[in-house]
């Protein structure tokens, strides 16, 4: 069906609360698409240029982001980029929406990180059936991390999110390993994956006791979301307990120098320190948050400021700023 024709079809799949963000800057357009979705049970939003659907996303990140290529202050494209460049945005499904049709613009849409490309005018039957596609494909894909079974992007952000709306005071722990991809390089995969599990598991060991939750972005990136009185005590026993098990993860000779040689970027040997951990803790407890990207900002300073303290192996930074 085109723009304009009959009434869509109600998408039954999809819940009443799904939230998709229209970046449109044609006012006719922008209210179709707005009518049809919400006609599918779709929570809708409007942003009228490239900026304010970047802000819109960082702010309060929707299910799906409905996007047009051709729009004011920032177009499609880059405001593409800027959502799947952050590691707590970019499993957020771009379906790209565009007057220009020629096989370049697919591919440039697509090299972008788009998820999916309809150009105008579009059949709304059609445009609603892959909605429910990507939708259905990143809850699939992104509910739990495969290889710790933890929760990945999707609920973290959920988490972090109701905090914010709700005023619960909240910590949230950005927890990364130190020398990761060297260990990775020495050992190879199958020993690194072991380290992400056993990483995993006594971060859940130290965390569930105080009811905390934990999640895994993936890598050798977790998440840990606790009461702001609990942060710290928290990140000192994460600390001492990878501490304790990190020289389990290495041959005995390795164990005993303290390092792995291996060849740097630039091909020159260098001595890699065992396997640390780093925490950044992001807290509402001095601060008000008010959005998820401003948690990510935080968290990742925090984070380059305990990496950076390395002769003290594993670290911790809290935010004690006031507003």
């Amino acid at each position: 069906m085109t723009p304009g024709g009959s009434t869509p079809i109600v998408d039954v799949v999809s819940p009443a609360r799904t939230r998709v963000l229209v970046a449109e800057d044609e006012d006719s357009i922008a209210k179709m698409l707005q009518e049809a979705l919400q006609i599918a049970r779709y929570d809708v939003r409007i942003a009228r240029d490239g900026q304010e659907a970047l802000e819109q996303v960082s702010m309060d990140p929707p299910d799906l982001v409905l996007l047009d290529v051709q729009m004011p202050r920032m177009n499609g494209f880059d405001v593409c980029k800027k959502i799947k460049s952050d590691v707590f945005m970019r499993h957020i499904p771009v379906l790209m929406l565009t007057a220009q049709g020629s096989t370049q613009n697919k591919v440039a849409g697509l090299e972008c990180g788009a998820d999916d490309y309809v150009t105008k005018p579009f059949d709304m039957d059609e445009l609603l059936a892959r909605i429910r596609t990507l939708l259905r494909r990143t809850r699939l894909g992104l509910e739990a991390n495969p290889l710790t079974r933890l929760p990945g992007n999707v609920t973290i952000e959920r988490e972090i999110v109701q905090r914010i709306r709700t005023g619960t005071p909240f910590a949230v722990l950005y927890v990364d390993l130190n020398e990761f991809k060297a260990y990775n390089d020495a050992y190879g995969f199958v020993k690194g994956d072991d380290v992400i599990r056993e990483t995993a598991r006594l971060v859940v060991a130290e965390t569930e006791p105080s009811g905390g939750f934990v999640g895994h972005i993936g890598g050798d990136d977790f998440v840990v979301i606790a009461i702001p009185d609990n942060a710290e005590a928290l990140c000192q026993r994460i600390l001492a307990s990878f501490d304790a098990k990190s020289p389990e993860f290495y041959a005995p000779e390795d164990r005993a120098r303290g390092f792995v040689t291996m060849k740097d970027r630039r091909g020159r040997e260098t001595r890699f320190p065992l396997l640390s951990i780093s925490i950044g803790v992001v807290t509402s407890q001095l601060r008000k948050i008010t959005s998820l990207g401003e948690v990510s900002k935080i968290g990742a300073e925090m984070k380059h400021f305990a990496k950076e303290h390395k002769e003290m192996r594993s670290a911790y930074a809290i935010d004690r700023r006031k507003d």
